[in-house]
């Protein structure tokens, strides 16, 4: 039935359950929401109203919550005499109605019904519970801008795949994209940029018009009641002390001024490991602690994001106020400065009653107990992570960063990092063999990376995206394998008929050909590396 994730049990039956007109809903306590979007996605694609209904009329879907299955996992039984949905919770209950979706076909993920279509389901039981409950993908808004609605169809796609997370990556030297209201300069001056690199950072081409882009608070909060209804949760990231020259070209009181002139400083317009970090003052800290207070009224999940990679050290070497803060502490060096700095906030959100999570460089100099890491210039700082005893969400670079290059061919647009094949993200396995079965156990999950330096557009980003965001959604949910023994001709298989689910929502992928004429960048620099990408 070319499902996608595959599901943990199936049993197919002879026969068919045909919908007609009168075909209803009927929903138990907890699952009115997703009654509610099966009306307003099934119902825009087959043209019926789904009206409430009860007892056990032909034409009813039963939506109910029980007990006994897992929170997310779920039951779906297609008879002749009717169809149920059981969860183990409303989530539960909302992936099972993702997968009769697709057991429609792909006009199912139409918004409007086509002439004469006719609407069957086969008959079938289905039992299905994900693998990790952390089933991420990040999506990096400050280096190119995605307007709230392109955020909002991310976030159908997201579902469609029963993925969970949603990593929104708000802030970075290109641009600041979320609303403080104590501070209106961060999106005053920090959300936009006079010009952009295109291309790789050697590239000698120039976009010579300002880019920009923010979200108000109110789109925020419509983000997040947008992704709940759809059982994801939304991760923020600021990101300090490091990417952090668009808060500083802001504030420049919070950059190094004793080091460089921070009121000459724009948000910055190409791309790499910028050198003008945050000082580490503790004005600097009252002024994220204000950001992130702003912060914890808009995201109320349990996890907020706060950087820390890629800090350069160089103007805290220079700076005598950087220096003087390392000798009162007894920090011994500038990595301890960091690492003192994402401590205070890692005790600052603990107090809150939130977690901490970094990417892997907050591993170095120590961590409180409830942080988490995001492991991705490699397995080794999720194994450090998982052994010490922290959560960790695995997405090393060399495997699930989407914005390397899927084919080593001419034509693929602004070619970056390693080739990494839609068979490649298929095989990718989030646990690591050297850890035991208590170590594994901190393994949240995993976590598809879309950095957007040169995603100039939602086009951009949807070809780098899919397929393979699609076979990462199926390592992240099912119970596969180990990556040798995975059937990829049977994901091929069931590819065909997704093809046609993700032709029907309009997401410009990579054909399996190759790109279309318009998806390519001829003449536009990347930054290829050969070989196979190494195992660390």
């Amino acid at each position: 039935m070319d499902l996608i994730p595959a599901p943990r049990q199936l049993e197919r039956a002879t026969g068919f359950h045909e919908l007609g007109a009168g075909f209803g809903i009927e929903a138990g306590p907890g699952t009115e929401d997703t009654a509610r979007w099966l009306r307003a996605t099934l119902g825009a694609a087959t043209g019926f109203a789904l009206p409430p209904k009860k007892g056990d009329e032909h034409d009813v879907l039963h939506l109910s919550v029980r007990p006994g299955l897992d929170a997310e996992e779920y039951r779906l039984a297609v008879a002749p005499h009717g169809i149920h949905i059981q969860g183990g919770s409303p989530a539960g209950v909302f992936w099972g109605a993702q997968t009769l979706r697709q057991l429609l076909g792909p006009d199912a993920f139409r918004r409007a019904p086509l002439p004469g279509r006719t609407w069957r389901l086969p008959l079938t039981e289905i039992l299905d519970t994900p693998r990790f409950a952390w089933r991420g993908l990040m999506l990096d808004v400050a280096r190119h801008f995605m307007p709230k609605e392109g955020v909002l169809r991310y976030l159908d796609l997201m579902a469609a795949h029963k993925l969970n997370v949603f990593h929104f990556h708000l802030t970075d030297d290109q641009g600041w994209r979320v609303e403080i209201k104590r501070y209106p300069k961060l999106t005053e001056v920090g959300s936009w940029r006079a010009r952009t690199k295109f291309g790789h950072r050697a590239s000698p081409l120039w976009e010579e018009k300002p880019h920009g882009g923010f979200y108000t608070q109110d789109d925020i909060r419509e983000i997040v009641a947008y992704a709940a209804e759809r059982h994801i949760t939304v991760v923020p990231e600021i990101d300090v002390p490091g990417h952090s020259q668009a808060a500083i070209a802001a504030y420049p009181e919070l950059g190094n001024t004793d080091v460089i002139d921070t009121t000459s400083l724009s948000v910055w317009d190409t791309w790499g490991i910028n050198k003008n970090v945050l000082a580490p003052t503790d004005n600097t800290l009252r002024f994220f602690e204000g950001v992130f207070e702003e912060l914890l009224d808009l995201f109320p999940g349990e996890f907020v994001h706060v950087g820390g990679d890629e800090c350069a050290k160089d103007q805290w070497r220079e700076s005598p106020t950087a220096q003087a803060r390392i000798e009162e502490l007894g920090l011994g060096d500038e990595d301890g400065l960091q690492s003192w700095f994402i401590r205070h906030f890692d005790t600052w959100l603990t107090a809150r009653g939130r977690r901490l999570i970094g990417w892997d460089e907050i591993l170095e100099g120590g961590l409180a107990p409830g942080a988490a890491v995001s492991s991705w210039r490699g397995y080794a700082g999720g194994i450090t992570a998982a052994r010490a005893g922290h959560d960790v969400v695995m997405c090393p670079e060399q495997q699930v960063y989407l914005d390397h290059r899927q084919h080593d061919g001419a034509d693929e647009p602004v070619p970056i990092g390693y080739v990494r094949t839609l068979e490649d993200v298929f095989r990718f396995e989030p646990v690591p063999p050297e850890l035991g079965p208590e170590e594994a156990r901190h393994v949240l999950g995993a976590q598809a990376n879309l950095w957007t330096e040169v995603m100039e557009d939602t086009g951009r980003v949807d070809y780098q995206a899919f397929p393979r965001l699609v076979a990462f959604a199926e390592v992240a949910w099912s119970a596969l394998p180990a990556p040798a023994e995975r059937d990829f001709a049977d994901f091929e298989r069931r590819m065909t008929a997704h093809y046609g689910r993700l032709d029907a929502l309009g997401v410009g992928y990579r054909p399996p050909a190759g790109p279309h004429p318009w998806q390519r960048r001829p003449g536009v620099l990347g930054r290829p590396i050969e070989g196979t990408p190494p195992n660390v």
